[in-house]
C-alpha cells in the first residue's frame, strides 16, 4: 500500500499537555478507509486479534493485534507467546512513514520525522462496550513519543500525569480521524478510555459500521536478540 508521508491536518495542534498534542481531523477520509481496509487484514493474522488476559486473570475489553513486536503484559517479542507462538507480522514500512509524518506535523518539527523511528504498532478495536482503564506506556526502553490515530466512532481519552492513575486529568473527545502524541514531559503520563460514543464515526467515510479503530505506532528500543 502507497500512503502520502503526511496527513492533510485538518486543524490546529492542540497542546493538552507539554508534549502532549492533540491535531483533529489530521487523517483524511481516503487515508481512513486505507487503514480500516488494512486492520482488517492484520486482524486475520498470522497472529489474530485478540483479547489480551492480564496476569490477574482479567481480560482486556478491547482486541489487540500487533505488528513489528508483539505486545503481551508487559513485554515484548517477535512471536505471540500468548497467542498461539505465531511470529508476528511486519510493520509496514508505510506506517512507521506516517507515524514518522504525524508526529512531525504534532510538534511543527519537520526535523522531528527523521529522529523517529516507530518499529511495532499495537492496533485496538473499541465495540460500544469497551474501555481502557489509566495506565502508562512504559514497556518500551525507548523514550521516543507514542504516536496514535483514531478511526470510527469517537471517544472520550483521559489524560492525567505521570505520578498516578488519579485526578488531576484532562478528558477529549477523539474523532475519526484524529492525531495524539504523547511525549516529552507526557510520555509517561497515566491515560485511558473510559468509554466510547457510539454511533459517532460516519461509515461513509470509513467502511466501519461500528466501534473505533486505535493505532499506536512506538518505538520499543529493542533489538533481535531481544525477541
Amino acid at each position: 500500500m502507497t500512503l502520502p508521508l503526511f496527513g492533510p491536518a485538518a486543524g490546529r495542534p492542540r497542546t493538552l499537555a507539554p508534549g502532549a498534542v492533540h491535531v483533529p481531523g489530521w487523517l483524511g477520509p481516503d487515508l481512513q478507509r486505507r487503514l480500516v481496509e488494512a486492520c482488517r487484514a492484520w486482524a486475520a493474522g498470522p497472529v489474530p486479534l485478540r483479547r489480551v488476559r492480564l496476569p490477574r486473570g482479567g481480560v482486556m475489553s478491547v482486541r489487540t493485534v500487533c505488528l513489528g513486536w508483539h505486545w503481551s503484559p508487559y513485554r515484548y517479542t517477535r512471536t505471540a507467546v500468548d497467542a498461539g507462538g505465531g511470529r508476528v507480522a511486519e510493520l509496514p514500512g508505510w506506517l512507521a512513514d506516517l507515524g514518522r509524518g504525524a508526529l512531525a506535523d504534532a510538534y511543527g518539527d519537520p526535523g522531528a520525522a527523521g529522529r523517529y523511528a516507530p518499529d511495532t504498532a499495537l492496533v485496538n478495536f473499541y465495540d460500544e462496550h469497551a474501555s481502557m482503564g489509566m495506565h502508562q506506556d512504559r514497556d518500551e526502553r525507548s523514550g521516543a513519543p507514542v504516536v496514535s490515530l483514531s478511526i470510527g466512532d469517537t471517544c472520550v481519552f483521559r489524560l492525567g500525569t505521570t505520578e498516578g492513575r488519579g485526578r488531576p486529568w484532562t478528558d477529549v473527545e477523539l474523532a475519526s480521524g484524529d492525531l495524539l502524541v504523547l511525549g516529552g514531559p507526557s510520555r509517561l503520563a497515566y491515560h485511558g478510555v473510559p468509554r466510547i460514543l457510539p454511533g459517532t464515526g460516519d461509515p461513509a467515510v470509513t467502511g466501519m459500521r461500528r466501534g473505533r479503530l486505535n493505532i499506536t505506532l512506538r518505538e520499543t528500543g529493542l533489538t533481535d536478540d531481544d525477541g
